[in-house]
Parts: C-alpha cells; sequence; structure tokens
C-alpha cells in the first residue's frame, strides 16, 4: 500500500491555499462567542517565584483545560463548520484526530446539527473517545503504532469523505481552523491589555501548527517586539528541524508521551505564518514533561494532558531565556489525560 499518496493529497489542500489572517481570526471571534465564552487566563504566582522574575513581572497560563471539550480544539472546529455550514448542507463532516480535535468538532456538530465521523487511533486516551461519543459522534479507529507505513488514518478519513460523501475537516491544516484558534490569542491581549500589561515571551506547544499560527498572529499583531516560542517533544520535533531548514520538514515516525503533538509535519497552511511569526522552537522531553503535569497539580491542582503541560515544562527547566520586561504568557493547550496514566506519568496515587 503507498502510503505516502494519501498524505500527500491531503484532504483539504487540493483547493488554492489561502492564509488565514488578522482579519480572520477578528471576524472569527463573533462565531465562537456565540458558543462559548473566553477561556481563563491564571495568573501563576508559583511559576513567578519559580522562575525569579522581577516583582513588575508576570506569568500567565491560558488554561484551554476548562473548554466544554477539555482543549482548545474547538475554537477551531466551530469557526470551520459556521464557513461550512451551507456548504455541508444535509452531508456528513468527516476528520481524523488524536482525540482533541474530534471532540471539538463533535461539540460544533452538535451545535450546528451536524453529522460527524471521526478517524481516531485505537489507543487514543479514554476520556478523548469519551468526549466524543458525548456529543454524538461516530468514531472509526485506525492502529498508530504503524500508520507510518499503511498510511490507514488518511486512508480511511478519504475513504469516508468519499464512500459517505462528507466534507472534510483538517484538524490544523485549514484557515478558518486557525484564525478560530486565533479567538484565543485575542482574549489573551485584551485581559492583559485592560491591565496596562505588555508580553515580552508567549509560548506555545506547535505540532501541524493550527494553534500556534491563530495565536502568533494575534500576539505578533498586539505585541509585535514579543517573542513568540514553539515548544514540542524531542521525538516530534518537526517544526523545529522546519525552522531552521527554512522549509517544510517531515518526521516519519513521531514519538511522545504527548498524543496531540504527533503530526508528520506542520500543515501547509501553517507553515508561512509559523515561519514569518514565530522566534524560536525548542524541544522538551517526556520525563521534563512528567514532572511538569506533577508541578501543575501539586502548584495549581490542575491535572493536564502531556500536550498541556508540554509548555510548563520548557520554563520549569530553565529552557528559555526569560530576559526583557514584559510579562510571559503560556497556553496549556489542554486537560484530557486518563487517572490511570497520569498517575503512572507523575507518580502519584490518587
Amino acid at each position: 500500500m503507498d502510503a505516502s499518496r494519501y498524505r500527500s493529497q491531503g484532504v483539504l489542500l487540493n483547493s488554492p491555499l489561502q492564509l488565514a489572517t488578522i482579519e480572520d481570526v477578528v471576524a472569527a471571534e463573533s462565531v465562537i462567542r456565540r458558543h462559548i465564552s473566553p477561556a481563563p487566563l491564571i495568573r501563576s504566582y508559583p511559576l513567578e517565584k519559580e522562575l525569579g522574575l522581577s516583582s513588575d513581572r508576570r506569568v500567565w497560563v491560558k488554561d484551554y483545560g476548562w473548554t466544554p471539550v477539555g482543549s482548545f480544539k474547538l475554537l477551531g472546529a466551530i469557526n470551520w463548520l459556521a464557513n461550512h455550514f451551507k456548504e455541508i448542507g444535509d452531508r456528513p463532516v468527516a476528520a481524523h484526530s488524536s482525540g482533541n480535535f474530534a471532540s471539538g468538532l463533535a461539540f460544533a456538530g452538535h451545535q450546528y446539527g451536524k453529522r460527524v465521523i471521526i478517524v481516531m487511533p485505537s489507543d487514543a486516551p479514554k476520556v478523548k473517545f469519551e468526549r466524543t461519543y458525548s456529543f454524538g459522534a461516530d468514531v472509526r479507529t485506525y492502529d498508530k503504532s504503524t500508520d507510518h507505513i499503511t498510511g490507514a488514518r488518511d486512508r480511511l478519513t478519504h475513504e469516508i469523505a468519499v464512500t459517505e460523501n462528507a466534507v472534510a475537516a483538517s484538524p490544523y491544516d485549514d484557515r478558518h481552523v486557525i484564525a478560530g484558534n486565533g479567538v484565543g490569542g485575542l482574549e489573551i491581549a485584551r485581559e492583559l491589555n485592560q491591565q496596562g500589561r505588555s508580553v515580552s515571551h508567549f509560548l506555545c506547544a506547535v505540532s501541524g501548527g493550527g494553534l500556534m499560527a491563530g495565536h502568533a498572529l494575534a500576539i505578533r499583531h498586539h505585541y509585535p517586539k514579543s517573542s513568540i516560542i514553539a515548544v514540542e517533544p524531542v521525538g516530534a520535533n518537526d517544526f523545529g528541524l522546519s525552522l531552521a531548514k527554512g522549509e517544510r520538514v517531515r518526521v516519519d515516525h513521531p514519538d511522545s508521551i504527548c498524543d496531540g503533538l504527533l503530526s508528520y509535519d506542520v500543515g501547509q497552511h501553517n507553515w508561512p505564518i509559523l515561519r514569518e511569526c514565530v522566534t524560536s522552537a525548542i524541544t522538551v522531553s517526556d520525563e521534563e514533561t512528567c514532572c511538569a503535569m506533577k508541578w501543575m497539580d501539586d502548584q495549581h491542582g490542575l491535572r493536564t494532558e502531556p500536550s498541556g503541560a508540554i509548555t510548563i515544562a520548557s520554563l520549569l527547566e530553565k529552557k528559555v531565556n526569560l530576559d526583557g520586561d514584559g510579562d510571559v504568557v503560556i497556553v496549556l493547550s489542554g486537560r484530557n489525560v486518563d487517572a490511570v496514566d497520569f498517575q503512572r506519568w507523575t507518580g502519584t496515587t490518587s
């Protein structure tokens, strides 16, 4: 089986490339507000102390684990579905997802009365399956461990689109998904600007790039001098490799406990935005991420998934030069982790 045939053709990339803009992000906010309120921006006094920042600087955590689906993914999903509502009509919507976009799109489908079919890895966290099912989605599974050989994920998604006449959605490689995600960046800027704060450093996880691209558009617009830093697992560092080479680099077998950060490469719609806006990329080991998960539980009472805690880990491990005179903002992308896995990774018993 020629797996590359399905990967290269993609799902939405047969049409001309249309890049998201800050205007798209602004337009998406009115769509998002019809369905959910802004995710909280939490000041982290423990992180300020841990990092030894001067008393006039603050650390903020944008906590998307608070949302109805436990992650940021519903932002892009809602905006995508709203912008494709007429095109979809009575047809179903299909997408592949490691789990968070699955529940995000299921939530959007529930809100707009559309049937959603999701392709998920069979070993995805149970909580992600449960959230996706709870909003009425139909789930099909594949073996993630062999997908780099078989191309089963993209093949199955493509087959659903063809045989069931479904409209296919990308979890990250789409202008409307990026713009919807970027609404979170507008929320950050609005709240901090109201307090008269500035931002010197913005840290966000990167995989396919939908979260970072949307936020980078908003943060760069409001804080043009800020350092925008991408964080990714050591075993799935396709963006860092891409940034170093100046072109998109593919990692054929990404490996990490950060199940939400295992895309093979950065999306085509995302790459130009990331290349323009992101200052640098750093990597974090799974062991460091586990320590950050425990630290967040101990210090903030938040049980985060690995993909959410990886940005916290980058700061706790002092991987970022925080010189400057503004505030530090960190994106906590989600909290969807099974209790048994959390206990195993953090060494906790309850």
